[in-house]
């Protein structure tokens, strides 16, 4: 089935045949939905910190940012903005020209407010000889919108949200991705004063991100008083996944293979080449202006002490587990602390025996912790927050997106209804063990969590493999725990328009 050609792309890329089968083998077998057992709630599975419990996880945090600790923040970049346009780029092919649809006349009637205005305005004098005003009394709307969105004006379009002016300041205008440099600098600022953020971006765009951060750090490290320590990585060709045809075989395009990015969820073996203690997750457009920043600040702290907590504990009891003789009173205890603290539940446990169960609270102990900040369900999209059953019988929480429930089922649907949270990509993550030493966060991926999407090329109708998201499947074997955090740390740039929220301006 693979030809001598087919054979010289994937090892390319870094493919094995084996993965281009166990792929192929997916498109024909699909892959099985999760069986959840409730939604989580703050009955069950999602913790309200309240004040006092919120300045001992506060202190708990600034009293660890006192020690040796490498603390990181991961940003991935590397979406194009092109989707945040998505109705201005209709508005060019329309048959119109007047601003019809609600989003065009609300673009039109704000545009000053946006945070990139003027150099907007700047590229429409140079291309047109006329400034935005005169373009709209003059009817020529749809000018102005080609000069934000093509090559030869911003080419916002094309570009990355990362390097698109979201905010304005009495002196300054600020990309998304300098926001991130501030925001960093206030809760992941080690000892040293150092702040360590790596960004995932693609390859098109390094250059920019990287000339953007030399022009941006120096001023930034002045105003802060801290030393950025900026990285960059892709997404491997190896985590690209292979397209398929309607039989399930090959996509081909004259002969050769067609593969696709793998989704997010390849961004697991970005992480996991990185090397810190304790690693924050946030994407590029959850941003917002200094004036808000606190309330993010603060439960970036609250999630992050929670999560010092947990693992000085799971750390105290795997050295227990591993090297003592444990009490009756201990082992209840560290179940204790499994099942409530962590949410692992294991329906056989009574049946199991001493050692039996020493070895599973080691299983379940030893591995990653990440606690994600949970925001009440207002219809935002994203992924929610399960008591789920895993592949070995037990339950834990995960994150699950839609695709990985069966809707078809009127029972598993009425649970995803029930769902009064969902995740807004707010993590901070635990990735070494009792010993400092870092785990392969790939060991801990569930491989039978992706999903498969409807596409086209050229015309022609293809099946899409998206592999494990980064922050549900990829990270299923974790240990999971949820806090509540407020509405107001969410604050996303789907559409250029959001720019527009109070929240942005």
């Amino acid at each position: 089935m693979l030809t001598t050609n087919d054979l010289q792309l994937i090892s390319g890329k870094g493919i094995s045949e084996i993965q281009i089968q166990q792929q192929l083998n997916s498109f024909e077998t699909g892959f099985p939905y999760l069986k959840i057992i409730s939604p989580a709630s703050p009955e069950n599975g999602i913790i309200i910190v309240e004040h006092d419990k919120m300045i001992h996880l506060l202190d708990k945090w600034d009293n660890y940012l006192k020690g040796n600790a490498s603390i990181l923040k991961f940003v991935p970049a590397s979406g194009a903005a092109s989707r945040m346009f998505k109705d201005l780029f209709e508005y060019i092919d329309a048959a119109y020209s007047v601003p019809t649809k609600a989003a065009e006349i609300k673009f039109f009637k704000d545009c000053k407010k946006f945070a990139f205005y003027e150099e907007l305005n700047k590229v429409c004098i140079a291309n047109n000889g006329k400034s935005i005003d005169e373009l709209i009394v003059e009817g020529k709307t749809k000018t102005i919108v080609e000069n934000l969105l093509n090559a030869n004006g911003l080419n916002y379009g094309a570009l990355p949200k990362g390097l698109l002016l979201f905010h304005s300041y009495p002196e300054s205008k600020r990309t998304s991705l300098q926001e991130h440099l501030v925001e960093g600098a206030m809760y992941a600022s080690n000892v040293s004063n150092q702040v360590n953020i790596h960004f995932t971006v693609s390859t098109e765009h390094r250059q920019l991100f990287e000339n953007h951060v030399s022009e941006s750090v120096v001023a930034f490290e002045k105003s802060l008083g801290k030393k950025f320590n900026i990285g960059f990585s892709e997404q491997k060709p190896s985590t690209d996944t292979i397209a398929a045809d309607e039989n399930n075989q090959p996509f081909r395009e004259n002969d050769k293979l067609i593969f696709r990015p793998g989704g997010h969820g390849a961004l697991i073996e970005n992480l996991n080449d990185l090397n810190a203690d304790i690693i924050f997750v946030k994407n590029i457009d959850n941003v917002v202006p200094d004036s808000l920043k606190n309330q993010t600040v603060i439960f970036k702290k609250v999630i992050a002490g929670m999560l010092i907590h947990l693992q000085l504990k799971s750390f105290e009891y795997v050295r227990k587990l591993k090297n003592e003789i444990i009490s009756d009173a201990m082992l209840k205890e560290i179940i204790h602390f499994s099942e409530k603290e962590l949410n692992n539940y294991n329906p056989d446990l009574k049946n199991l025996s001493a050692e039996d169960c020493k070895s599973y609270l080691l299983s379940k102990l030893n591995r990653p912790i990440r606690v994600c900040g949970m925001v009440k369900n207002t219809g935002e999209p994203g992924g929610g927050p399960f008591l789920t059953v895993n592949q070995d019988g037990t339950i834990s929480t995960q994150i699950l997106e839609s695709s990985q429930i069966d809707v078809s089922n009127p029972e598993e649907n009425a649970k995803m209804l029930q769902s009064t949270h969902f995740n807004p990509v707010d993590l901070v993550c635990g990735v070494k063990n009792y010993k400092g030493e870092k785990f392969n966060l790939l060991n801990y991926v569930d491989k039978k969590t992706g999903f498969i999407s409807l596409k086209s090329k050229n015309g022609k109708e293809l099946k899409a493999l998206e592999l494990p998201g980064l922050w549900n499947g990829a990270m299923s074997d974790w240990n999971t725990v949820f806090v509540e955090v407020p509405i107001e740390t969410f604050n996303p740039v789907k559409t250029v328009n959001d720019l527009l929220r109070t929240e942005h301006q």
